[in-house]
């Protein structure tokens, strides 16, 4: 599980995108130095739902497992120079502020590529490093707007319906990570570093990269008057009430569908036709769908191979026995905030999932351990100590 093992990587994130991509690195044994300021980053004051166990944010605990945090204050150039001796033997630098930030504070790419030319900087924004919406704020609601994902989920007479889940910053993390490793591999070749940039709104359209391919060559897509499918697939594709509750069909052949409900209107409709149709296929779905329950319709499809799925609440989803098979779901046990689940690691390696090495950190705990490794004798770390409050 150690096999970033020796990867020192000085993290300035905050919020998910950063810290989710710092904590992937984290999770498969990079050193990870989260920076902080004397108050602590955003996450460990904010929660989504007021989710807080003793006190401390579970919005910080998700994003910040195996990371050890320094406090310094990048307005104090000491501290400045502090960070600066951590960087000059750094393998990565990642960074969530909005671009120029990190210029502004002396620890630009340009700067530092040559202090230090064996640098991956890693850059994550909203929406790029420059460009007429590069100061606009980058959260994750905005750039499923922004970015079309909202105009196309939902029924063709109702709102544009953002996700229920925060999908465009987890992508952007994942590239994040993703970029990180490329330039580690090529910098065995070439001895170099390199600069990573990715950001929201590129995460959000590579998301899309099925239906806006459609798009861009032509085929226009319309979002389904039962809502239950999508602008770009054929019916049925999606949520059908039955008599107690909803299951979701995906790709089923018309065939199928005849076989299933009993009902040869199916089979005159023609599988080439049956995108044009897809309404009429659709409504015919659901009413058949309507005369039996759930778990009736749930026997049969499995029976006949039909592509179909439970539409989970979260409580059904952590009993669901695949999720329970596969340990998606992990416990630590945090000194303040007490037992913890989490959402672990999610890749297995040779059939292992990497563990919790440490807990998300308390605010300043490796402070002075890291100036001592960098060579501070005990009176300049007490007055550095001082300046940040820590």
């Amino acid at each position: 599980m150690a096999m970033l093992d020796g990867v020192r990587v000085v993290s300035f994130t905050h919020f998910l995108q950063g810290p989710s991509a710092t904590q992937m690195l984290a999770d498969l044994g990079a050193q990870v130095v989260k920076v902080e300021p004397p108050a602590g980053a955003f996450e460990r004051s904010w929660s989504g739902p007021d989710a807080y166990l003793n006190g401390e944010s579970v919005f910080f605990l998700l994003g910040n497992r195996n990371v050890s945090s320094l406090v310094v204050d990048l307005k104090d150039p000491e501290w400045v120079d502090v960070v600066l001796r951590l960087l000059d033997d750094a393998d990565v630098l990642i960074e969530s502020f909005r671009p120029g930030v990190m210029e502004r504070l002396g620890l630009g790419w340009e700067r530092l590529r040559h202090r230090n030319p064996r640098l991956v900087y890693c850059s994550l924004s909203g929406y790029g490093s420059d460009g007429p919406y590069k100061d606009r704020p980058g959260q994750d609601v905005l750039l499923q707007s922004l970015s079309g994902i909202a105009a196309v989920t939902g029924a063709a007479d109702g709102p544009p319906t953002p996700v229920g889940a925060s999908i465009v910053d987890q992508h952007g993390a994942v590239l994040g990570a993703f970029g990180i490793l490329a330039a580690l591999h090529g910098r065995e070749r070439t001895g170099r570093g390199a600069r990573v940039e990715s950001n929201l709104l590129s995460a959000a359209l590579d998301l899309q990269i099925e239906p806006l391919s459609y798009f861009l060559n032509g085929f226009i897509g319309r979002r389904s008057n039962s809502g239950v499918s999508s602008p770009y697939y054929k019916a049925p594709y999606g949520v059908f009430a039955t008599a107690d509750g909803h299951l979701t069909l995906s790709l089923n052949a018309l065939d199928v569908l005849a076989a299933v409900f009993e009902d040869d209107w199916f089979r005159s409709v023609g599988e080439d036709s049956s995108y044009q149709r897809r309404e009429d296929v659709n409504e015919r779905v659901a009413k058949h769908m309507g005369q039996r329950s759930t778990d009736e319709w749930s026997v049969v499809f499995s029976a006949a191979g039909v592509w179909f799925a439970p539409v989970n609440t979260y409580a059904d989803l952590v009993d669901d026995p695949q999720v329970q098979h596969n340990k998606s779901v992990i416990e630590i046990n945090h000194p303040t905030a007490g037992a913890v689940k989490l959402l672990g690691h999610p890749v297995l390696y040779d059939g292992q999932r990497p563990g919790v090495r440490d807990v998300p950190p308390d605010l300043g705990s490796a402070n002075r351990t890291v100036l001592t490794d960098l060579g501070y004798d005990p009176e300049d770390i007490d007055r550095l100590q001082a300046k940040v409050g820590n």
